[in-house]
């Protein structure tokens, strides 16, 4: 029986500093020295500068790479390095997960493996916090809808304005709901709508 030796994982680092006068060594030499203990393969190290909350050109090749599985497991220093918000991580991690990718912050203890219980557990409470965040924001556009109809407001979309006088005019000598509405540049449906109420 011939022996298969299992390939050893593609690491991608990511390391990320605020400022162009920061240096990133520190966060690099910590993750090489763990990634060489687990026996893992660098295969990509990512390395922001100077970043801001809404640019980070780095972060973002980085998630297009992930999208095209170039690394299997992706290792950072600390939480704050990669996600900016509580959101933005379980997001990130999630994602990754997706695409049949590891997390891993080893100086936080966090990892996201789907082989060790504790990584399985992770991901649970992470989809459940995803899913009961989407559940909120939910319940607060009902219910502010419900709340600008109490009021008397228009929700949705805008009114398409055309001439509703003209849409009764037409189909009144006979014109098609396809032609009424070719000629007054709206929908099928709107002059349907129009017409039926």
């Amino acid at each position: 029986m011939k022996l298969t030796h299992k390939q050893p994982l593609r690491a991608a680092i990511y390391a990320r500093v605020s400022t162009l006068e920061q240096k990133t060594d520190m966060q690099l030499t910590e993750l090489r020295e763990y990634c060489a203990r687990m026996g893992w393969e660098i295969a990509i190290e990512y390395q922001e500068k100077a970043s801001s909350v809404k640019k980070r050109p780095t972060f973002e090749r980085m998630m297009q790479d992930a999208r095209l599985r170039k690394f299997d497991v992706l290792v950072v220093w600390k939480l704050d390095r990669v996600a900016r918000s509580t959101k933005q991580f379980i997001d990130v991690v999630l994602e990754l997960d997706g695409r049949g990718i590891r997390f891993l912050c080893p100086t936080q203890g966090i990892d996201s493996d789907r082989q060790s219980a504790s990584g399985t557990l992770l991901m649970h409470i992470l989809a459940a916090v995803a899913q009961f965040e989407r559940s909120i924001i939910v319940e607060r556009v009902r219910a502010g809808v419900t709340e600008a109809q109490r009021q008397g407001k228009h929700c949705g979309r805008p009114k398409k304005i055309f001439r509703r006088d003209e849409a009764r005019r037409l189909r009144d000598a006979g014109q098609s709901l396809r032609a009424i509405a070719a000629a007054l540049g709206v929908s099928v449906m709107t002059v349907q709508r129009v017409l039926n109420s």
